[in-house]
C-alpha cells in the first residue's frame, strides 16, 4: 500500500510540474505574483534545500518562462544571442536557437528579454532590435520583423529589454521609432495590424523606446496599452494605436525601466537615475480621450526604482528604492505614503533587487546574489531569512520565479533550482 501511494504521489507532483505556467516575465500577469501557496515560512541557515544546478544558458541577465515542461531563456553563445529550452524536470539543454549571427554589441553584454509564451509558440525581442515568433516546441522560427523596418531606436546604448505583450490575436512591442514608438501584430503571420506614434512630449528623458514591459488598462472603460518608453509613460488605444496620453516627468536621461502598475483607472510608476522619480497618475475622460493627472509625485531622492520591479498588494506597493540599491520599501499606493524603509533601510544585500511576492512574503534577489525573504507586512520591515546561492557571478540581475514549490535562479550560463516546499 504505501508504495502504491508513493507511486501516485509521484505522479501527481509529475502532472502538476507539466502542466504548470509562468508564461511572461514576472509571472502570467506581469506583476510579479506568484499564487503559490505552502511554502516555507522561513529557511535554513544554510538555505533551502538546492534541487538541481544545470548550465547552457549562455550570457545574459534574461529571466525565464516556462510551460509544458520546458523552461525557456534567452542567452549569447558566443556567436549569436539565442532562445534555449531547458528541461524542467533537471535543466538540461533541450534545444537552442540562434536569432543573430553574433553576439549583439552593447553594454553590459548578455541576453536580457524573457520569452512570452502563447500556446505553441514563443515571442522574442533579441537586445539588437527584432521580434521574433518560434515555436515552443523546437525553436523553429515562423516569423520575424527588424525593429529598424520602423525606425527602432533605444534610448541608450544597453540593448533592448522588453518581453513583448501577447493580447488575444495580437503581439504588441515598442520599437521606439518615431512614427512606429509600438507596434502591434498578427501574432500568427507577423502581419502590422497598427504603428503608433505615441510619446511624452517634455523635457525629460531621450527618444526611443524604454526597457519596461508593455501593461493593460481598461481605464475609462476605454481599453489602452500603458508603456514606459524614453520620453516616459504613453497610453495608446489598444483598436487603433491612437495615442491617448503621456507623462514626461518620470523619464530619466538615461534608462527608463519598470514596467508600470495599473489599477483600475490609476497606474503607478517610478524611474531612477539622477532624474527619475515616483508618481501615480489618475486616468480620467478627456472629450473622446483621455487625460493622465497627477494624483502624487516623489522626487528620485525620496522613492526611485532602479530595474527591480514593483509589486502592489491591496493598498500597497513594494520596491527596492534608490539607485544602484535595492532598500525593501512599502508605500501606500493612493497617497505616496511611505510606510516603512526608504533611505533608512538598507536591505540585506548590496546593489539593485528584483523582487517576487508568494505565499505572504517577498523575495528580494540582490546584486550580490544574497537572496533575503520579507514579510508583505505594510506595518513593519519583517527579514525572514537570507541565503547565498551556491553560485554568484558578476552582477545578479535576473528576476526570480517560484512554480510549483521550486525557486528557480538564472545566474548568467547557470540554473539552479531550490525547493520551496513547506
Amino acid at each position: 500500500m504505501k508504495q502504491i501511494l508513493a507511486g501516485m504521489l509521484a505522479l501527481s507532483l509529475g502532472s502538476l510540474s507539466e502542466g504548470s505556467e509562468w508564461t511572461h516575465f514576472r509571472g502570467p500577469n506581469n506583476d510579479g505574483i506568484s499564487p503559490e501557496k505552502g511554502l516555507l515560512k522561513s529557511w535554513p541557515e544554510a538555505g533551502p534545500r538546492l534541487v538541481w544546478k544545470s548550465s547552457g544558458l549562455g550570457k545574459g541577465y534574461a529571466s525565464l518562462s516556462i510551460a509544458d515542461g520546458k523552461i525557456y531563456t534567452t542567452g549569447n553563445t558566443g556567436s549569436g544571442q539565442a532562445v534555449i529550452a531547458a528541461s524542467l524536470t533537471d535543466g538540461k539543454i533541450r534545444w537552442t536557437r540562434k536569432l543573430t549571427d553574433t553576439d549583439p554589441k552593447h553594454g553590459y553584454s548578455g541576453s536580457r528579454c524573457t520569452p512570452t509564451i502563447d500556446g505553441d509558440f514563443l515571442y522574442v525581442v533579441p537586445s539588437d532590435g527584432q521580434i521574433v515568433c518560434l515555436k515552443a516546441s523546437d525553436g523553429a522560427i515562423v516569423w520575424r520583423h527588424a525593429f529598424k523596418e520602423w525606425g527602432g531606436k533605444m534610448m541608450s546604448g544597453w540593448g533592448y529589454a522588453e518581453s513583448p505583450l501577447v493580447d488575444g490575436e495580437r503581439v504588441v512591442c515598442n520599437p521606439g521609432g518615431k512614427e512606429a514608438m509600438l507596434v502591434a501584430l498578427d501574432k500568427k503571420s507577423g502581419k502590422v495590424i497598427w504603428k503608433s506614434n505615441g510619446s511624452a512630449e517634455g523635457d525629460q528623458g531621450k527618444d526611443g523606446a524604454g526597457y519596461g514591459c508593455i501593461a493593460i488598462s481598461q481605464a475609462c472603460g476605454i481599453k489602452q496599452y500603458v508603456a514606459m518608453t524614453g520620453k516616459g509613460l504613453v497610453g495608446v488605444r489598444a483598436s487603433d494605436g491612437e495615442h491617448l496620453w503621456g507623462y514626461n516627468r518620470v523619464a530619466n536621461k538615461t534608462a527608463c525601466i519598470p514596467t508600470p502598475i495599473v489599477v483600475d483607472d490609476f497606474v503607478i510608476t517610478s524611474s531612477g537615475y539622477g532624474d527619475g522619480g515616483t508618481a501615480c497618475l489618475e486616468l480620467v475622460k478627456s472629450g473622446k480621450g483621455v487625460e493622465a493627472k497627477e494624483r502624487w509625485w516623489k522626487s528620485n531622492i525620496e522613492l526611485q526604482n532602479h530595474h527591480g520591479g514593483m509589486i502592489q498588494l491591496g493598498d500597497y506597493v513594494y520596491l527596492g528604492h534608490k539607485h544602484n540599491n535595492g532598500f525593501p520599501t512599502c508605500i501606500e499606493w493612493k497617497s505616496g505614503a511611505i510606510k516603512w524603509g526608504g533611505k533608512d533601510n538598507r536591505g540585506a544585500g548590496k546593489g539593485s533587487a528584483a523582487i517576487l511576492y508568494a505565499d505572504g512574503n517577498i523575495i528580494f534577489r540582490y546584486q550580490d546574489g544574497l537572496v533575503a525573504l520579507v514579510g508583505a507586512n505594510p506595518n513593519a520591515y519583517e527579514l525572514k531569512a537570507t541565503f547565498k546561492p551556491v553560485f554568484q557571478e558578476g552582477k545578479t540581475w535576473a528576476h526570480p520565479v517560484i512554480l510549483d514549490g521550486k525557486l528557480y535562479l538564472r545566474e548568467q550560463d547557470v540554473l539552479m533550482c531550490y525547493d520551496l516546499r513547506g
